[in-house]
């Protein structure tokens, strides 16, 4: 016996990929702002606030990313 996927299941996971880029553009761009404003209110010559939190978000986005995958490839 074929056992059909629940198209709502599906419709749900489709959902859940499409707003992994928004989340992800959503936790960079918060964090380049504060990186931003930390180096227009604390200017410090050898450390760049912008770009440390950038790839602080990145990674942190990248991390996410790789937890949302991992829980709809578990509820397979």
């Amino acid at each position: 016996m074929d056992k059909k996927p629940n198209k709502k299941k599906q419709a749900s996971k489709w959902l859940a990929l499409i707003n992994i880029p928004i989340q992800m553009g959503v936790i960079i761009f918060v964090f380049s702002l504060l990186g931003n404003w930390l180096d227009e209110n604390y200017p410090s010559p050898k450390v760049y606030y912008n770009k440390i939190l950038v790839m602080v978000g990145v990674a942190l986005a990248l991390y996410n990313v790789i937890r949302q995958v991992n829980e709809i490839n578990k509820t397979q």
